[in-house]
């Protein structure tokens, strides 16, 4: 009766430390095998997650992280129609929030990590005497991102309603498909000016920022980062959504001229 009674002991022990072992290997990233994640990210986000890009792997050998940068509102619409994303990081909130409302993003899995602010620029060697947006009316051209789907275009808009030159200027306005080709259409001498976020205006040495909207001209410029629900790679995302928060990542978009937000939602 005792050996019978040891056998049953040990068989049991035994499943519980085999079930043990299968919780807690499910509860970790993929370490081993090959994994790709997709991003899709603002635009504006670009080098700077490039950066945070090369970081990343060099760590986690076995992931690849692919982006796919856009207008916010592109992608969100992407997302919405079920392309394969394992996060979202939009440059506006609610194009972020249409995708919580459904459902595709957990509440708790999403962050309001950075701030922006909203610049006009002028090609470096203009003369058309534009040195603030009330002088827009001197313009001959301006563009803006298209404002349904690039939140850069909607906040623009909104600050020149505000300073009452929205209807002077906007028959010149060159809609754009998001805040990278603003900026081109400056660089080149397209347009006379151009209104993005400052972290866009600082990369390029071909325009010159004349003027920043005050905060109280827009809508705040917030910028969320999610995880999709329906990942494919959850924990891992989960892992790269982690890394985007941390001290190292914060610096590299700081360096960019992003402000580090870091609230909850």
């Amino acid at each position: 009766m005792k050996k019978r009674y040891l056998l049953f002991f040990s068989i049991m022990l035994l499943l519980l430390m085999m079930s043990g072992c299968s919780t807690n290997q499910q509860g970790k990233p993929s370490t081993n095998k090959k994994v790709e994640l997709t991003v899709s990210a603002a635009a504006s986000l670009q080098d700077a997650l490039n950066d945070i890009k090369a970081a990343y792997e060099k760590a986690h050998p076995n992931v690849t992280i692919n982006y796919n940068f856009g207008a916010s509102g592109a992608l969100q619409q992407q997302i919405s129609q079920g392309a394969p994303v394992d996060l979202f990081f939009s440059a506006a909130e609610d194009k972020f929030a249409q995708l919580v409302q459904k459902g595709m993003i957990k509440k708790q899995q999403g962050t309001d990590l950075l701030g922006n602010e909203l610049v006009l620029v002028v090609p470096k060697d203009t003369n058309k005497g534009i040195k603030d947006f009330v002088d827009l009316t001197k313009a001959t051209k301006l563009s803006i991102g298209t404002p349904e789907s690039v939140p850069a275009g909607k906040y623009a808009e909104e600050t020149l309603a505000k300073l009452n030159i929205w209807n002077a200027v906007q028959s010149k306005v060159v809609y754009a498909k998001d805040v990278r080709q603003v900026l081109t259409y400056v660089e080149t001498g397209n347009v006379d000016a151009g209104i993005v976020y400052k972290t866009d205006a600082l990369i390029s040495s071909k325009v010159k920022i004349i003027a920043a909207a005050k905060d109280n001209t827009h809508t705040p410029i917030i910028y969320p980062v999610g995880v999709i629900k329906d990942s494919a790679h959850v924990k891992d995302a989960q892992l790269f959504y982690d890394y985007l928060h941390n001290a190292k990542s914060m610096k590299t978009f700081e360096k960019y001229g992003f402000k580090g937000l870091n609230q909850q939602k």
